[in-house]
């Protein structure tokens, strides 16, 4: 009788050990999960002291070509004004 009782007492235990490891991987997990989000939503939030550098770098290499392409614009238009004043006849 017992050697029938003990499996079966452990076959019914057996199933709630393996519910309990399942539920503990899942609460696990999902603590991963927010504190990644945390993390993540964190870093978002913040800016390194590298990437100012890099955004002060690149808001002056922005503003450098915006000046170099508003001087070309100015000198060609500088030279059609010019073309066009020599073939004005004079007056």
């Amino acid at each position: 009788m017992i050697r029938v009782l003990l499996p079966l007492a452990i076959a019914l235990l057996l199933p709630g050990c393996v519910v309990a490891s399942v539920a503990g991987a899942a609460v696990g997990t999902a603590a991963s999960v927010a504190g990644t989000a945390v993390e993540t939503a964190v870093d978002a939030t913040t800016t390194t002291q590298q990437e100012a550098d890099e955004d002060r770098g690149k808001a002056m290499r922005e503003s450098e070509e915006k000046a170099e392409r508003d001087a070309r614009r100015a000198r060609k238009q500088a030279e059609r004004d010019a073309r066009e004043a020599e073939r004005q006849p004079e007056r």
